[in-house]
């Protein structure tokens, strides 16, 4: 393959992670939390330095775009971390509301979003059964895309 075409593949399947993502919200009723919608910024870039690789057949924009995707597999990580309880979230978003110490009920229902979002530590799970979450999932698709995206930036291609 040449590298206009692993740039064009890597276009597709960085776009085709937070796009699936979207239909779970849409069409499964999954809601996303803070991490969760973060996950998906690092793909959206990917997609367009890919596209731009594909475009200039620039092994070092594919580089980038492989870059991106694996910024996006670490907060996949960190966010299983924060499902797993082994650390607590930095997003101060991703906690519960809760009525803190000195808030009274009116204080309280003012400062709720009018759409409570979920909290980062309740973990979403897209196939009932199968104990992997939607950011474990993430977490292997993004290392594996971005692995892809640099092994073919650095093998290169035949153009």
């Amino acid at each position: 393959m040449t590298t206009r075409q692993h740039a064009s593949l890597i276009t597709l399947l960085a776009a085709a992670a937070p796009l699936a993502a979207l239909a779970s919200e849409r069409f499964l009723g999954m809601a996303p939390c803070a991490l969760c919608l973060w996950q998906r910024w690092p793909y959206w870039v990917a997609a367009v330095l890919a596209a731009l690789a594909a475009g200039l057949r620039s092994r070092a924009l594919l580089a980038l775009a492989g870059l991106a995707v694996l910024v996006s597999a670490g907060i996949a990580g960190l966010h299983l971390g924060v499902e797993q309880g082994w650390w607590p979230s930095p997003l101060p978003s991703c906690a519960a509301p809760s009525a803190g110490v000195a808030m009274s009920v009116d204080e309280l229902m003012r400062s709720l979003a009018p759409k409570p979002d979920k909290p980062c530590d309740a973990a979403a799970y897209l196939i009932p059964g199968l104990p992997v979450s939607m950011a474990a999932m993430n977490l292997v698709y993004g290392l594996v895309l971005g692995g892809l995206a640099l092994i073919w930036a650095r093998e290169g291609g035949k153009g």
